[in-house]
């Protein structure tokens, strides 16, 4: 059995940039130009055109690329074990603690380190 390997081909690619970018420049001017209309049908329309715009981006290599990449980080996403309350409450007061005790030592330092200077300068 000859099986051949099927690579979707991505044709006029330039093109579909050209088209994602004339979308954006369409909805800036169109948002610029209705700045009297109405807050909601303005945002309404900027949505309608990033939807178009983010449809068209699809379906070229690099946003095939990107929708990729972007399912993969979902994935990995998955398989992160997040701390439970309880391990979060226990860092969040162990990091607490150390501050404060840092804090302590190095106000403490720092008056010491004045004492001398200023009996030294006299």
């Amino acid at each position: 059995m000859n099986i051949k390997s099927e690579e979707k081909e991505y044709r006029l690619d330039p093109l579909k940039w050209l088209v994602v970018i004339a979308l954006i420049v369409a909805g800036v001017v169109g948002n610029s130009h209705f700045s009297a209309e109405s807050l909601l049908y303005r945002v309404l329309g900027l949505l309608v055109l990033a939807v178009v715009a983010c449809f068209v981006a699809y379906h070229t290599a690099k946003g095939a690329s990107l929708w990729a990449l972007v399912q993969g980080a979902m994935v990995e996403l998955r398989k992160v074990v997040w701390p439970t309350r309880q391990e979060t409450n226990q860092t969040t007061l162990i990091v607490v603690a150390v501050v404060i005790v840092m804090s302590i030592i190095l106000w403490l330092l720092d008056t010491l380190l004045g004492w001398i200077a200023s009996s030294i300068i006299g």
